[in-house]
């Protein structure tokens, strides 16, 4: 008997799962740089970028993941591009970009708040998931990944002269994620993924891009509430996980730092279907977060495959891995990913198309190992 989409969801986030992001081929490249340059339309590099889609979704599909994504591939970075079609926020080319490890400077874009912040109705990223729902057809489930409300706290980014109230801000950034919500469930998402730097920053040493104006306490409370608020009231058939990310640029990371201090708050508290979490390297700290998620709750995606290389991770050591993990969190609550995707923005890490592959096979195989399919 055939499995209905509801009944499939229930596995959300799946044994084998990754992040979102893939690596833009080089004619999805090409066409970008030649619609820059005038030399073609956004009809003809839509063209593209729908060629593309249903190529990768095939695959995805052909190496045995029961989830697909577009791979962001209507997309210039992974959150920029959501953000700055909201109501109250732009783009814009600041002086300076983020700076990451070895200070290496991202490309210098950004979005900043303009006025009072809502949901966009003619938000492009809607069309674009029903176009991708129709090429997927039905034989995965369509994955939409957007970025966390929370990235929205960022420095920099609020006006203070719109709005002096931190707290009145946050009342705005819930109601336009929860009408974000109800838009995109409209439009048939089932499985929604919030990708939050964010958060992640908040157990940094040093948290980052921040000016030290509200304590660590503070933010981490009010991130749980802005997360929460989103999330209550949503319709019981979207599953919504989080990825909290340490920064993905070129293969490079933005700051480091364990779990430890927001898993008392955030990892025992959100009330998402997921966590997709990243443990490729010693910059993650141990699994001990981990005991803080409750038995039976959250699913745990363990990002201990790294997207930042192309190498192939030794299958016995990730199964080790996996196995250290389940002294925290019972092994049938947890699923197996990499650690990001292999292209927050357009540039993609330093690995080959195939090896991208290789990896998302992996994955797909170690989980069947693992977890006996029914």
């Amino acid at each position: 008997m055939t499995k209905t989409l509801t009944e499939t969801l229930t596995k959300a986030p799946f044994k084998a799962d990754h992040v979102g992001s893939l690596l833009r081929p080089e004619s999805l490249h090409n066409a970008r740089k030649k619609f820059q340059e005038g030399d073609i339309t956004a009809e003809q590099l839509r063209e593209v970028e729908t060629r593309e889609i249903k190529r990768v979704v095939d695959k995805q599909i052909e190496i045995g993941l029961e989830l697909v994504t577009d791979g962001e591939f209507r997309r210039r970075f992974w959150h920029t591009d959501f953000l700055e079609h909201l109501n109250g926020v732009e783009g814009y080319v600041p002086e300076v970009g983020y700076i990451f490890n070895g200070d290496e400077e991202t490309e210098r874009y950004n979005i900043r708040n303009t006025g009072k912040i809502s949901f966009n109705p003619e938000h492009p990223h809607i069309k674009d998931f029903i176009e991708f729902n129709e090429i997927v057809a039905g034989r995965a489930v369509a994955k939409q990944t957007i970025p966390s409300p929370n990235q929205l706290f960022n420095i920099g980014i609020r006006d203070e002269n719109i709005y002096p109230d931190i707290e009145e801000y946050a009342k705005d950034v819930i109601q336009t994620y929860r009408d974000a919500f109800k838009a995109f469930y409209d439009a048939g998402v089932r499985y929604l993924q919030l990708d939050d730097v964010y958060i992640a920053g908040l157990s940094s040493p040093d948290i980052p891009w921040n000016d030290g104006e509200f304590s660590r306490e503070y933010l981490i409370d009010l991130a749980l509430r802005v997360a929460n608020g989103v999330l209550e009231g949503k319709p019981e058939d979207l599953v919504v996980s989080t990825h909290l990310c340490r920064g993905n640029y070129r293969s490079n990371w933005a700051f480091e730092g364990s779990y430890d201090l927001i898993a008392p708050t955030l990892l025992a508290k959100e009330n998402v279907d997921g966590f997709f979490l990243e443990y490729d390297d010693e910059r993650s700290g141990d699994f001990k977060p981990l005991k803080h998620i409750p038995n039976g709750g959250a699913q745990v995606v363990l990002g201990v495959v790294t997207s930042k290389n192309g190498e192939l991770e030794d299958k016995e050591l990730i199964k080790s891995r996996i196995e250290e993990a389940s002294k925290y969190v019972p092994l049938e609550q947890l699923c197996l990913s990499p650690q990001c995707g292999f292209a927050s923005t357009h540039h993609g890490n330093n690995l080959t198309e195939e090896q991208q592959w290789e990896k998302l096979k992996f994955i797909v195989d170690i989980s069947k190992e693992i977890w006996k399919k029914d």
